[in-house]
């Protein structure tokens, strides 16, 4: 403990964290600052302190988990921010992340292991995504006009802020890679009169956005598949208009980053465009931490931005927009944290105990990193030719603030 107390003794000097030990010693560290939370940690055995000085994010996931480290007061969110908040990305901040093969060998992700590792995460029950996302289920990061936005507007806003970047007109063709429950493409047919063929790995993804489609009388127009993006070419051909993809490439691993963009450019028209929605690092590229990867996302890696405009640069896949989202999925998560630690009790009854930690660290460290750490969101607009868009950018808005006003 003599050890995590010094590197801690160094670290928090905003806000107020106190630590309990396993033999009831107390140790104090930072000051109170206005904005900045209280929290007070105890540790149930000896062995706390030294997983989390090997490994950090680990130690207090495994040990919280595991309930080991028990919150007495304040919540684990005000834990991660006073840790994270007061080493923030931009001051240097960083926490060691060590590259072990396993890692490079997780992010392969060929096509069998693809669809067993998004069925992990994908296919928990549709009760706790309807506890904590949006009525649309839009798990993906929203676009806050206005901070104080709800949730739902800003989803909404989401979905414009796309459309108005696709440059969409009636009856074209656009393949939504990795569509979720649907939403996305049930909203861009409604708004633009375009047809959309959405494909998943998910198999519950597929039934409820298809009995969406159905419910809402376009299945006509608003299909869905259960299929890799590497077989689409084989299964619809080529010709796309249009293709989007949210919150879907960071399951396709660096691995396949270069298979994934030549496959979107067979997959487009001649004057085609892209929309490409991810999470990424502010920074260069590294590991996803092995708690993420273990509990929540097998096989997933964030990228940088220069992975990802290296990868699509060896397709001809002209980058023509570049827009970061620097604290839009913060907000997106508070809402989707403060939803979660609200319904607790359905949580812990559709699962138990110790999954509520799990997704509770889960999110909780995604806001920290979001608000603090090296995590961002990115859209990237591809045009397959450099005649494809008009040659300003005013356009998307015109066209952003129609979509609202609708």
């Amino acid at each position: 403990m003599a050890v995590l107390a010094r590197v801690l003794g160094g670290m928090i000097r905003k806000g107020e964290l106190t630590i309990v030990d396993h033999k009831k010693r107390v140790y104090r560290f930072g000051t109170a600052a206005a904005g900045w939370p209280s929290c007070t940690i105890r540790f149930a055995d000896k062995r706390v302190p030294f997983a989390i000085l090997r490994d950090p994010v680990m130690g207090v996931g495994e040990a919280f988990v595991d309930g080991r480290l028990i919150v007495e007061q304040g919540t684990m969110l005000d834990l991660l921010t006073l840790v994270r908040g007061n080493t923030p990305w931009e001051a240097g901040g960083t926490f060691g992340r060590r590259r072990p093969l396993g890692a490079r060998l997780d992010r392969i992700n060929w096509a069998r292991r693809a669809r067993r590792n998004v069925a992990h995460h994908y296919d928990l029950s549709d009760g706790l995504y309807q506890l904590f996302l949006d009525a649309e289920l839009s798990y993906s990061c929203a676009y806050f006009r206005d901070v104080g936005a709800s949730l739902e507007q800003a989803q909404a806003d989401k979905n414009a802020h796309i459309a108005a970047k696709l440059a969409l007109a009636p009856g074209m063709r656009v393949l939504d890679i990795g569509c979720g429950w649907g939403g996305l493409a049930l909203y861009l047919h409604e708004a633009a009169g375009v047809d959309v063929t959405g494909i998943t790995l998910s198999e519950r993804q597929l039934e409820i956005a298809s009995a969406h489609a159905a419910e809402a009388g376009v299945s006509d127009h608003v299909r869905f598949a259960l299929l890799d993006y590497r077989r689409a070419e084989a299964t619809f051909g080529g010709g796309f208009d249009r293709i989007v993809s949210v919150g879907m490439f960071e399951h396709v691993g660096p691995p396949q980053y270069r298979t994934f963009f030549e496959t979107c450019r067979r997959l487009l028209a001649p004057d085609g465009v892209m929309l490409l929605h991810t999470i990424g690092l502010l920074g260069g590229p590294q590991v996803t931490d092995a708690w993420l990867r273990k509990y929540i996302f097998p096989g997933g890696h964030i990228p940088a931005l220069s992975e990802i405009v290296a990868a699509s640069e060896t397709a001809r896949l002209i980058a023509a927009d570049v827009e970061t989202l620097r604290l839009h999925y913060a907000h997106t998560l508070d809402h989707w944290h403060a939803r979660a630690m609200a319904h607790r009790a359905e949580i812990e009854a559709l699962y138990d105990a110790r999954f509520f930690r799990m997704w509770i660290f889960y999110l909780a460290g995604a806001i920290a990193m979001f608000r603090h750490g090296e995590l961002c969101n990115y859209q990237i607009q591809y045009a397959k030719d450099r005649r494809a868009l008009p040659i300003t950018r005013d356009y998307m808005a015109a066209a952003e603030e129609a979509l609202r006003a609708r």
